[in-house]
């Protein structure tokens, strides 16, 4: 079974990736509350709730690019970040060490994060190559706050996570 639409261009590329991305953000919004609460870091409960409202005008932003393209904003089904998230989910529901269990919730976040910077960097390129200009400063702001959490998330995980779950 395809889950891909048939693609044919540049312009389609784009479409796909931005659904893509679309779709990974709103499931991050439904994940994130969740890995908040299996978290016992205080600090680690926080990120999760901050980048719960970054992702929220992440979320605002791409529906802006939807409307400037008149498309309605949807999603296309993402096993990628389906997987990341039912891996988490997963790996957190086996950990009975709240330390440990805290160390692998900032590397699944990481996970995402990455997953998250890969499709903004390709949908700047995109954007930039197809010559939508007004595209690339909001998508630039997303992906400086992926940087930006996934900087966190290994500045908190070396100088304590790692450390109490040793």
């Amino acid at each position: 079974m395809a889950i891909f639409k048939t693609i044919h261009s540049l312009d389609d590329l784009f479409l796909h990736t931005l659904e893509d991305i679309y779709f990974a953000e709103n499931t991050i919004l439904k994940a994130l509350p969740k890995m908040e609460k299996k978290a016992s870091n205080p600090a680690l409960k926080q990120g999760f709730e901050t980048h719960l409202e970054e992702t929220r005008g992440q979320v605002e932003r791409l529906e802006s690019i939807f409307k400037s393209l008149g498309k309605d904003p949807k999603g296309t089904e993402c096993p990628a970040i389906e997987g990341i998230v039912k891996e988490a989910e997963e790996l957190a529901g086996e950990i009975s060490d709240a330390e440990v269990k805290d160390a692998a919730l900032a590397a699944a976040a990481q996970a995402v994060e990455h997953y998250e910077i890969s499709r903004y960097s390709t949908l700047i390129a995109l954007a930039q190559r197809l010559g939508h200009e007004d595209f690339v400063r909001p998508l630039e702001a997303t992906l400086a706050e992926e940087k930006a959490t996934d900087a966190k998330l290994t500045k908190l995980s070396e100088s304590t996570l790692l450390r109490k779950a040793a």
